[in-house]
């Protein structure tokens, strides 16, 4: 049985699209980056903190149980673009972004009662436009980068600021499929949409 440890609802979203059956789970872990703590490191750390919080909640259950705990980080010079506290950190994050390419870290993790443990990392990058200063005011006032890491949300408004993508759509969204399908697949679970060969 498979359960996903995230209060996020794009993140159910989309892992509905593989065909998947799973049970959603909330979880509350501290996402608070250590000292010295490489940016890539920490968010695969915080994924799989989401996971192993997720399988503490599930001490009773049985054999076969899997949880999946994924973070997306928007990272610019080697900092972390967490979610905006307020409407003034959302603010100067885009202006940040505004006419650069940030990367868009999201990291998967999968734990087993069993002694499954894996992890798959994709890394996006994504090229923003120059944003006026105007359109970044209405951009705010709208409310989406409220609750997103970097401040944006690419399947919203702020697709219209995207220049250039490489890597995954579904990553810089919050969970990529092509590893998640991938990873669950290696874990033995029957994924219509897997690809049949690929890395994770």
């Amino acid at each position: 049985m498979l359960h996903l440890a995230s209060k996020s609802p794009r993140r159910r979203e989309l892992l509905a699209r593989l065909g998947v059956a799973f049970t959603p789970l909330d979880v509350d872990i501290p996402e608070q980056r250590a000292a010295g703590e490489p940016a890539h490191a920490y968010v695969c750390r915080v994924a799989s903190d989401k996971a192993a919080a997720g399988l503490a909640l599930l001490q009773d259950a049985g054999p076969g149980v899997l949880v999946l705990g994924s973070d997306t980080e928007v990272v610019l010079d080697g900092e972390v673009f967490g979610k905006p506290a307020d409407d003034a950190a959302a603010r100067e994050m885009l202006l940040r972004l505004s006419g650069r390419t940030h990367e868009v870290v999201s990291a998967v993790s999968l734990l087993g009662r069993d002694g499954v443990a894996r992890q798959a990392v994709s890394v996006s990058r994504v090229s923003f436009a120059p944003l006026l200063p105007d359109t970044v005011e209405a951009y705010v006032a709208s409310g989406e980068p409220r609750g997103k890491a970097g401040g944006y949300a690419i399947q919203g408004v702020a697709e219209a600021f995207v220049t250039r993508l490489e890597g995954s759509y579904s990553g810089v969204m919050g969970l990529p499929l092509h590893q998640t399908a991938m990873l669950l697949a290696e874990a033995g679970l029957p994924i219509p949409f897997a690809s049949a060969r690929g890395t994770a």
